[in-house]
């Protein structure tokens, strides 16, 4: 980062970044805000030119800050959309004001100067289908029936590419929605497939409740976070199910995801090293605050609408990974993405002994 610091001494103003939530997911509070922050301190920024807001889930406040951004004279919003709707919006005043966006982690497919950071979301689903049916594998889940409780796709693009993703490994069908009844070679039956809207964890729980209730069949579970598998968990364990015999999968691999894996009750979780996000956001801002072209090297591809694919738009497209017992240490734990001290305090020091997590 600090190689930006001459692009950095090029350009003058603000950046306004702008995050949306602090309850879908613990990553913005407890990873993205002090990421995204090392990252403009590395590349030279001074205080005054870098402010970072969290909406606090709500898309009014989202759309206020970025235009109290704007009115204070940003020259580049760097975005994480509540919603498409709400991305759009923000990106149709910073084009009227004349300014690039990066819709960070949530694509928005508006404008001509809008660009996307994130992680390549279809290899994300992919990973989480993968995980999944080793899993069955390995927890010697017989005659599997499916349940998968899908990402807020009403709201977010990305949760339809991630089910593009795992539903394309799982059943052979890259789309966000599969129907009940499904099978595939493997000897998996697919129960049902539901959204939880806006990935609001609590109607997910209360979505498989009611599926579960209804099918008690179900053995085996695909969840697209951490968050949604929580939830799953919490109403196994008021059934009386038992660690290690319905797998959930997850991710952005959480605390509280990695408590479940090293327990048996989640599979595993994709981890999107969230630090070199935030970097390549911050270095991708550097350039276009400057107004000088970013190297192809750092946007490295582009991202395509699920909803329209004659719409594309210059992306940064960073690797995912799958976390499980086996690589937790070498993954999640060297990269501090999860503090040893938190993990092991909440699971057991034997526990982490035991999957050697030190």
């Amino acid at each position: 980062m600090s190689q930006l610091s001459s692009v950095y001494a090029a350009g003058k103003g603000m950046v306004g970044v702008i995050l949306p939530d602090t309850t879908t997911s613990a990553r913005y509070t407890s990873y993205d805000l002090p990421y995204l922050t090392q990252a403009f301190k590395a590349a030279g920024y001074a205080a005054t030119d870098f402010k970072i807001d969290n909406a606090s889930g709500t898309a009014t406040t989202e759309l206020a800050l970025a235009q109290a951004d704007i009115a204070a004279g940003a020259k580049v919003l760097l975005v994480d959309p509540l919603d498409a709707t709400t991305g759009k919006s923000i990106q149709a005043a910073a084009s009227a004001a004349g300014i690039p966006m990066i819709s960070y982690d949530r694509a928005t497919f508006q404008g001509t100067n809008t660009y996307y950071v994130s992680f390549d979301n279809v290899q994300v689903g992919k990973l989480i289908g993968q995980g999944f049916m080793q899993c069955v594998t390995d927890w010697g889940v017989t005659s599997p029936k499916v349940f998968t409780l899908d990402g807020g796709q009403d709201t977010d693009p990305n949760a339809i590419d991630f089910a593009k993703g795992y539903n394309s490994v799982v059943w052979g069908q890259a789309v966000a929605q599969v129907a009940a009844g499904t099978t595939n070679s493997a000897g998996m039956k697919l129960v049902g497939e539901a959204i939880a809207p806006g990935w609001d964890n609590a109607k997910g729980g209360t979505i498989f409740q009611q599926a579960f209730t209804a099918h008690k069949e179900i053995n085996a579970t695909i969840e697209a976070n951490d968050g949604l598998a929580g939830a799953v968990i919490a109403d196994l364990k008021a059934a009386g199910v038992k660690a290690k015999s319905i797998p959930t999968t997850g991710q952005d691999a959480t605390l509280t995801g990695m408590e479940f894996v090293l327990n048996d009750w989640q599979c595993g979780s994709v981890y999107k090293p969230i630090y070199l996000e935030a970097q390549a956001a911050v270095a991708l801002a550097t350039y276009l605050r400057a107004g000088q072209p970013a190297p192809s090297a750092l946007v490295n591809g582009t991202t395509t609408d699920p909803t329209n694919a004659a719409t594309t738009e210059p992306a940064v497209l960073l690797t995912p990974m799958w976390v499980n017992k086996a690589n937790m240490e070498q993954t999640v734990i060297a990269d501090k993405a999860i503090s040893v001290t938190d993990l092991c305090s909440a699971v057991g020091q034997s526990v982490c002994t035991a999957n050697g997590i030190h």
